[in-house]
């Protein structure tokens, strides 16, 4: 009898070593060229960055040998290279921070210190989770924690209030933004509570306008995520966090039950919740009136904006070339407008392709949702993807006007610890689902070629 095995799967490890070297050779010689264009040598921040880098992402890549050997072999790689970029543009900020504002000049130390967190979380993800599954039997608890985070900034005496919006808790000399690690945990709520809800959600209901309606008494999962998001958005202030937590609810809850009626639901109370909020708060109504007219007000609410417009206007199609632009001209460019900053320094051309690679990032982690063999892992794995897309699309369009500014950062490459550790944390857990996705079944079972075609005959013949 001829059989034939089904085609062995390939774990990747090499392909990833190649582009680990790619992303790591780009990301050595945007510094040395940062380290050229403003010193005129190679300093000893390139050397100590030239070396421990690599160190960083080599450990990651040996423990994906060990623990995840069919692990995706493009998303490290990508998150190495923007990662990298963004190491590169904060440093060549800190160098003109020096002499024009001392107080940022140690922006890149701090910056490179958590990027070895973010690397060290991811492997401490990697390395104690062996099975992204194993997280759903925490589905409640995630559910506390993920809230506790977003409430923690309201507490006296650790919150702190900045720009407007009360997003921030301090410790010491420490500051960290909490809701970037809720953001995870409600992923892995709203993955778990939805994937044994998903049946009853997608249950037929009343038609309206050639939408298939929810049942009224399903609504109320949406309407208890809509008021958690209104409640951040009116005693926070923080209206970025709010659409990230709100978005992220609402796509996962699609993927579940594949019906663009919640999408159109989720919208409609979104947006009444933002009307509401501008109404009450003159914060969002100045960054709504800076959106739609920057200059009428340059010198004072308009400054930001529109000077992140010029600098994107003066790199033109190519850019200046690193270390040879103005972004410091802009305020936070480090952070906030970092986009913008890189814009100016490599162009559109290069702002494209930073695009790209979160283009690849996100699709990397849709593939592994779509390839998980458990529901659970598809609605985490395409949620924190998604995750990944809004924070950069909400990011991108406020810098450029697309749509108003709201606070969040750029993933990898802005300045600031807790987003970035997060974000690798995200890589991770994205890296884990991805292994479960390819790696090959437990057993794998001959193929009885003849039987099938002796089958298939008898079909016919009846």
């Amino acid at each position: 009898m001829a059989t034939v095995a089904p085609y062995p799967a390939r774990p990747g490890r090499g392909a990833e070593l190649g582009l680990l070297a790619l992303a790591l050779g780009t990301s050595i010689y945007a510094f040395a060229q940062v380290s050229l264009a403003m010193t005129g040598e190679l300093t000893t921040d390139f050397k100590r960055f030239a070396i421990g880098y690599p160190a960083l992402a080599l450990v990651v890549h040996v423990l994906l040998r060990l623990r995840a050997a069919y692990a995706d072999p493009v998303i490290l790689p990508v998150a190495v290279l923007l990662n990298g970029t963004g190491l590169a543009m904060i440093y060549r900020l800190a160098l003109r921070y020096q002499v024009s504002q001392p107080e940022f000049g140690q922006i890149f130390s701090r910056q490179l210190i958590w990027t070895a967190l973010g690397v060290v979380a991811a492997v401490c993800v990697l390395g104690f989770l062996r099975d992204h599954r194993t997280l759903r039997r925490f589905t409640y608890t995630t559910m506390l924690l993920g809230l506790a985070g977003l409430v923690l900034p309201l507490v006296p005496g650790i919150g702190v209030e900045q720009g407007g919006a009360r997003i921030w808790i301090r410790l010491g000399q420490m500051s960290f933004q909490p809701a970037e690690i809720s953001k995870i945990l409600l992923t892995i709520f709203f993955a778990g509570y939805l994937v044994t809800r998903r049946e009853t959600l997608a249950l037929a209901g009343p038609k309206f306008l050639g939408l298939r309606l929810p049942r009224p008494r399903d609504l109320g999962p949406i309407m208890g995520a809509w008021l958690a998001s209104l409640a951040v958005l009116i005693f926070e202030k923080d209206l970025g966090t709010s659409l990230l937590f709100f978005g992220l609810f609402v796509a996962i809850l699609y993927i579940a039950t594949d019906r663009p009626s919640w999408i159109a639901i989720g919208l409609l109370l979104f947006s009444g919740g933002v009307v509401v909020a501008w109404r009450l708060f003159a914060h969002l109504q100045t960054r709504v009136d800076t959106w739609l007219d920057p200059f009428a007000d340059y010198y004072e609410s308009g400054y930001q904006l529109s000077n992140g417009l010029f600098g994107l206007a003066s790199g033109g199609l190519m850019g200046t070339g690193w270390g040879k632009g103005r972004p410091d001209l802009t305020s936070l460019a480090f952070s906030d407008f970092i986009v913008d900053s890189l814009g100016e320094e490599l162009g559109l051309t290069g702002l494209f392709a930073i695009l790209i690679c979160f283009l690849l990032l996100v699709q990397r982690g849709m593939r592994a949702a779509m390839g998980v063999r458990d529901g659970f892992g598809t609605l985490l794995a395409s949620g924190l993807a998604f995750a990944i897309a809004l924070q950069v699309f909400v990011v991108v369009g406020g810098v450029t006007r697309l749509i108003p500014l709201t606070g969040l950062t750029t993933p990898f490459l802005a300045a600031g610890g807790s987003s970035l550790v997060a974000n690798w944390m995200i890589v991770a857990l994205l890296l884990r689902v991805s292994d479960g996705a390819r790696r090959p079944p437990p057993a794998t079972h001959e193929i009885d070629v003849a039987g099938l075609m002796a089958a298939e005959e008898g079909s016919q013949a009846a």
